[in-house]
């Protein structure tokens, strides 16, 4: 090959791009972004609308229908997932992946606004969320007092939120868990009516007086004036003044007059305790691309600094540090790269110490060409990344042992260093150029995965195709060069004292073997054959899966009392989990939030909305517990709490892939709610009689209670007064309505709550006490043209694409397959019969592994035809193609094997670890047809070349597959449920492989010999003929 010729002679550029290479390598170890898991930038959206006091069924009529409808109509669309609370509405849109998120964010932005306008005026929140990787808090403090009032509390978390947004790479620091404050309006119907005013009027008169109208400007003279309204309130005096009612004798009525105004807290919807003690959080969440590690550096002493001035009665306490986590887990990583790279030294040794020298030295090499390469192509330094380097650890040398040893057996015929190096890469280089294009064409489907399974695994086999790319370039410029300095000639033909025993007591017998194999054909591959069948059945024993539960030392526990429990209730029940769990030693920290979820600290687990019959506890545990106590301690929680009395409690490990509610959903869709709910029951009976299954909920379980207000349209029609009036009077008298905010001249927001004054046992009565004014100004009893009365309502609707539908969900038991029970409970769908215009479907881990794998066709067809034509060109025949690839159901044989000891799954990785597999075979067999072909091209017999190209690449096919294998070892000592699997996979399907193929692949060239031309011996190339002992 010209360029190892080029690189040996011109050694001074060798050495120039050797040192360059090294330090872009060493710039972006230090500079590339750093993090836990990949960025995930997901085409989704999430439309959040709060309409207070509104049922589901408003919310659904109001909001869901006439913005489902709008954002619908928009490209591209995937699908529409709508929930519909009491209050609250959760729409999330999400796109076919591959769009330009940037435009759809702004089509969805566009659509909302134009919408705004014909929903509801007292709508207290319609926004716009995009989804984004960013959102995921990376600190969660908690600022903890027993005794502190709420009010000083969040004085101190917004001076330490000031402090930690003066740093550039932080993308958001928010508070949570702690009451707003409002000003409260109580009227008093008794006084309103002496008055003769209605509720109406009360605010209308509100809203009217806190306007901020900019007056515009005037030029007098020389000079410009603006012109400042002062028409908005500036303090509660300015609000205590307002006129509500001026009459025509000159009497005016002030709003301190009829109510009594004053500052107070919102009401407590969220409670927070960290580690038993009340608590508020600060959130802390970085940019997108920036590194953990140097933006935790900064975040440190700014914390620090701040505990020392904080009030004797508060602490400053670390709820969750991502940072800690991230070097954790690349530490750990990092130390399984060291331990990796000490077994690949080992398995060198054979080679000898000159030898091990050039090819170690093409470790660093390659690696800082790859970490260059990612870093370029916008990629981070996070554990998927890194377990790619450690993976292509293994394989990097590959290349480089098979010119080195090449250029070893050069140099035993006689060959000095320089020739034997220029040679001997040109012999070998086109068959390591042609193993690299087909390693990089098996992973090539897995960089290209779709959906979020593809997004989030992109890095690990980018980080393998680029650092594998980088070998070859190293090993076709660099490796020869040094070979050319640091080798010599051998005083034996025979090698060092590995290569004699290698002959001894590993060549030898497996000649003996080979040509028992030759003179059994039949037998040989009939053995194989079967080996390859049993293996197959295997595969029901082993099962499906998409990604398995996170090895991270925490685990959340969801707490759900029943519909309508107040949060006295909730918080009640929530103690005495705690309780429970401080029992467990390995319990670190507890954060409990009652009335929400924890905040986002987990990529692919968001928080819970408002709820004042739910609550979350994030329970860390010691960082040094490995995943089966960690199993073991779950499992024996959910024994404590399974029928817990007064709740329903549920312990939950992360999940790890694309988000999923649940891991088994069943969704029942159709039009009439009493309908789905008789389905939803027959459904939920289906799933729990399946053994395994574990946590049912169906959210149609139990109805709530709700007070309707019957209003009278045609009375309200004859007496001028509009529907919304009514309603608009009726919420502020029952719950009180947020009219109206006005901002102090210090900045701060306080919203204005209007309601009336009276004691919980008075709430129902208040309605019979309630004015509002006609058109005409009469005052009209507000119970002469509306009731109340009793009645029962959905506690929540959902919408998928549009349609209403009901989704019964359910955790997996430990020791059970998801994909088994999810088909069981199908068949059992599969018989019942659903009425006329109701479908149902499966979500959850099926429904995200269906699109996981759903367009990876294409990928693998351009993938495998690309391989074929990589090989028919290298070959020129279809023969030695097929004997090639007659090495892949070799290696599948030991990866089910291994898989089925192990008792893993074949799981998401599992698959990728296969489909990496076929190339790293490939890779093998390519060097051996090669070399068996230049044999039997310079007039070697037909099996006097097999036996011999046979025997020759024995030694560095043994040495690639040892040091892949070595490169794994750790991978599977670190009992990742993600990364294991995979490293399991490798290595099984590479012994099996191994041994087998140095069998079955010579003997199917024996059977199928390919055409090969006989040409003379060229310069440089006598040696081939040699007979076999005299090059080993």
């Amino acid at each position: 090959m010209k360029i190892a010729e080029f690189s040996v002679k011109n050694y001074q550029f060798t050495i120039i791009i050797f040192v360059m290479v090294l330090l872009l390598g060493l710039s972006a170890l230090f500079n590339m972004p750093r993090g836990e898991d990949p960025p995930f930038g997901a085409p989704i959206f999430v439309v959040l609308a709060v309409y207070p006091g509104a049922s589901p069924e408003d919310v659904e009529e109001l909001l869901a229908d006439p913005i489902e409808d709008a954002l619908s109509e928009l490209e591209d669309i995937k699908k529409i997932n709508t929930d519909c609370d009491d209050g609250l509405m959760k729409l999330q849109l999400e796109f076919t992946y591959g769009v330009d998120v940037d435009a759809k964010n702004n089509d969805v932005i566009r659509e909302i606004n134009r919408l705004r306008g014909t929903l509801p005026d007292d709508l207290l929140l319609l926004d716009v969320i995009r989804a984004s990787s960013s959102d995921v808090a990376i600190l969660q403090t908690a600022i903890t007092s027993p005794t502190a009032p709420y009010a000083e509390m969040k004085e101190v978390a917004e001076k330490l939120q000031k402090r930690l947004e003066k740093i550039r790479d932080l993308k958001e620091v928010e508070i949570q868990a702690y009451p707003e404050r409002k000003i409260d309006v109580e009227v008093n119907l008794e006084k309103m009516a002496q008055n003769r005013l209605g509720l109406n009027q009360v605010l209308g008169a509100i809203q009217a007086n806190n306007v901020n109208i900019p007056g515009g400007s005037i030029d007098l003279g020389a000079k410009k004036f603006n012109i400042e309204t002062t028409s908005s309130l500036e303090n509660l005096s300015d609000l205590r003044n307002t006129v509500v009612q001026s009459t025509a004798e000159g009497r005016i009525v002030y709003l301190r007059d009829i109510a009594n105004v004053q500052y107070g807290e919102a009401d407590v919807d969220h409670l927070a305790r960290f580690n038993g003690v009340r608590a508020i959080w600060v959130i802390t969440k970085l940019k997108d691309r920036k590194n953990i590690i140097q933006a935790d550096a900064k975040i440190k002493p700014v914390l620090a600094e701040f505990t020392q001035e904080l009030p004797a009665n508060m602490k400053l306490e670390n709820g969750f540090d991502q940072a800690v986590n991230v070097e954790h887990r690349l530490g750990g990583l990092g130390r399984d790269f060291a331990i990796a790279v000490f077994l690949v030294m080992l398995t060198l040794v054979p080679l000898g110490w000159r030898a091990s020298l050039v090819v170690m030295i093409s470790i660093p090499l390659s690696l800082s060409i790859g970490l260059a390469l990612l870093s370029a192509f916008g990629f981070t330094l996070n554990q998927l990344s890194i377990v790619g380097l450690v993976v292509s650890l293994g394989l990097l040398v590959d290349d480089s042992i098979v010119i080195v040893e090449n250029i070893e057996r050069f140099l035993r015929m006689g060959y000095n260093r320089k020739d034997a190096a220029i040679l001997a890469t040109k012999q070998i280089g086109v068959a390591v150029i042609g193993c690299t294009a087909t390693l990089i064409l098996a992973f090539l489907p897995l960089a290209f995965l779709p959906e979020g399974s593809g997004e989030f695994i992109r890095s690990l086999p980018m980080a393998v195709m680029l650092t594998v790319i980088a070998s070859l370039f190293v090993a076709i410029t660099i490796i020869p060069f040094l070979s050319s300095l640091l080798l010599r000639q051998h005083e034996q033909v025979e090698g060092n004292f590995f290569m004699r025993a290698f002959k001894r007591y590993l060549n030898d017998p497996y000649r003996v073997v080979l040509l028992w194999a030759f003179r059994h054909p039949f037998l040989t591959l009939l053995f194989t054959a079967l080996i390859f069948g049993a293996s197959l059945l295997l595969v029901p024993s082993i099962g499906f899966s998409l990604f398995p539960a996170s090895e991270k030392p925490m685990f959340n526990v969801d707490i759900e009392t029943p519909l309508g429990s107040s949060l006295e209730e909730t918080d009640r029940i929530a103690h005495q989990v705690e309780a429970e769990l401080w029992r467990h030693p390995q319990t670190r920290t507890v954060s409990t939030n009652v009335g929400k979820g924890n905040p986002r600290v987990y990529y692919n687990e968001f928080q819970r909305n408002q709820a004042s019959n739910y609550a979350q506890l994030f329970v860390q545990v010691e960082r040094e517990m490995q995943v089966p106590e960690i199993v073991a301690l779950t499992d024996s929680l959910r024994r404590v709490f399974n029928d817990y009395p007064g709740a329903k409690i549920q312990v939950r490990r992360f999940q790890q892939g694309t988000p999923q509610e649940a891991p088994i959903e069943m969704r029942i869709l159709g039009d009439n709610l009493d309908t789905l709910r008789k389905l939803a029951f027959a459904v939920e009976k289906m799933v729990k009689s399946t053994e395994g299954t574990v946590y049912v909920t169906n959210p149609l379980q139990t109805q709530k209670t709700d007070l309707k207000v019957i209003i009278n349209r045609e009375k309200a029609g004859l007496l001028g007064i509009p529907i919304a009036e009514v309603a608009r009077t009726i919420r502020m008298g029952i719950a009180g309505l947020e009219v109206s905010e006005f901002r102090t001249k210090e900045g701060e927001e306080y919203a204005i709550k209007v309601s009336v004054a009276r004691t919980e046992e008075e709430a129902l009565e208040v309605f019979s006490r309630m004015y509002i004014t006609s058109l005409s100004g009469a005052l009209i009893p507000l119970n002469q043209i509306a009731k109340l009365e009793l009645g029962a309502s959905s506690s929540q609707l959902r919408h998928f694409n549009k349609e209403r539908y009901v989704a019964i969900k359910s955790f997996v038991e430990t020791g059970y397959n998801t994909a088994k029970l999810t088909d069981e409970i199908l068949e059992k769908l599969a018989q019942y019969p659903f009425p006329k215009g109701y479908t149902y479907m499966a979500g959850g881990e099926r429904e995200s592994a269906e699109e996981s794998f759903g367009g990876i066709g294409t990928i693998i067809i351009i993938s495998v035809f690309g391989l074929l034509g990589i090989l028919v060109l290298e070959f020129r025949t279809f023969k030695s193609t097929i004997i090639v690839l007659s090495v892949i159901p070799l290696g599948i044989i030991g990866a089910l094997v291994i898989l089925w000891l192990t008792g893993e799954t074949l799981s998401f990785v599992a698959t990728i670890g296969m489909i990496a597999l076929v190339g790293i075979e490939i890779k093998n067999s390519i060097l051996l047809v090669d070399y068996t072909n230049q044999l039997r091209e310079q007039g070697m017999p037909l099996e006097q070349a097999i036996t011999e190209g046979a025997e020759t690449r024995f030694l560095p096919i043994l040495l690639t597959t040892i040091t892949a294998i070595g490169g794994l070892i750790p991978l599977v000592l670190e009992n990742s449920p993600l990364i294991s699997p995979l490293a399991w996979v490798l290595i099984g399907g590479l012994i099996s492989s191994t041994l087998l193929s140095r069998i079955v692949t010579p003997l199917l060239y024996k059977l199928l010999p390919p055409k090969v031309d006989v040409k003379k011996n060229e310069e440089g190339f006598e040696g081939v003929l040699e007979p076999a002992g005299a090059a080993v």
